[in-house]
């Protein structure tokens, strides 16, 4: 069993703006139940301690007690390389949604390196689009067409399982270490606002242009020395734009001094 402690160890699952607290307590126990100790909660709108531990009950205490609790998403996944995001919502700007149990294969295999999110939405409506554009995958939980609608601790557990059972025979392939959500998100900003001097993306709406390289750069998986090319291509760019911009400010104030010595002798 201790390759699957490794392996789990370096996931953790994330609660975005969850409602209630006793979902809270049913996900801290479902985490455990599949051996994930980790458990972040993200501006939850109540975090009643006393309901969230009826509900976690006195064998996942521990991962109440160590749960960590962040105001915002993107703070929040900072440290993590690996992002699966769950979404019961298809559509033309979610790119392709995979299944738990493929995913969970793929996870195993890249936890082996990397610190690995399952993140969930709020109760009432999932993820939005500005929430998934951090995530490097999408997965969908199959149901019914009849009532397809999922608690929120019936989801944690169903990804979990997938992942423990996954982990009971790791894959030989080894996924090497990647770039964090830190880094990247910093890379993702510097690029848009290059590629907006230079006109590429359309400065009035950056965020519809940038999904494509989002999820052109996440089905590559970038790791950390990719991510500082990347940033000093956009560094290179922007002092040639400026070297580019004095140089021909330079010019018009040559011609402009040349205009004026030729008034002066006329």
């Amino acid at each position: 069993m201790k390759p699957v402690r490794a392996f789990l160890d370096n996931i953790a699952v994330v609660l975005h703006r969850p409602h209630f607290p006793e979902n809270i307590g049913a996900a801290a126990r479902a985490a455990k139940n599949m051996g994930i100790r980790r458990l972040i909660v993200v501006d939850p709108l109540d975090c009643d301690l006393t309901r969230i531990l009826k509900m976690a009950t006195h064998a996942a205490e521990d991962v109440v007690a160590t749960m960590e609790i962040y105001d915002n998403l993107r703070e929040a996944l900072g440290s993590f390389q690996y992002i699966i995001g769950t979404t019961a919502r298809t559509g033309s700007q979610r790119r392709t949604i995979m299944d738990p149990r493929d995913i969970a294969r793929r996870v195993v295999s890249i936890s082996r390196t990397n610190k690995t999110a399952l993140l969930f939405g709020p109760e009432n409506r999932g993820l939005a689009n500005r929430e998934l554009k951090y995530c490097h995958a999408l997965v969908t939980i199959p149901t019914s067409q009849e009532f397809a609608s999922l608690n929120l601790a019936q989801a944690v557990m169903i990804m979990t399982y997938e992942i423990f059972r996954a982990a009971e025979q790791p894959p030989e392939s080894f996924t090497p270490k990647l770039a964090t959500s830190f880094e990247l998100e910093a890379m993702y900003d510097h690029l848009q606002e290059t590629l907006a001097k230079i006109h590429f993306v359309n400065p009035e709406n950056p965020e519809y242009w940038m999904r494509s390289l989002r999820r052109f750069f996440s089905r590559i998986g970038l790791q950390a020395r990719e991510v500082k090319i990347i940033r000093g291509i956009c560094r290179q760019i922007e002092w040639y734009g400026e070297k580019m911009a004095f140089e021909a400010v330079r010019q018009v104030r040559a011609q402009d001094k040349g205009i004026d010595s030729i008034s002066c002798l006329d």
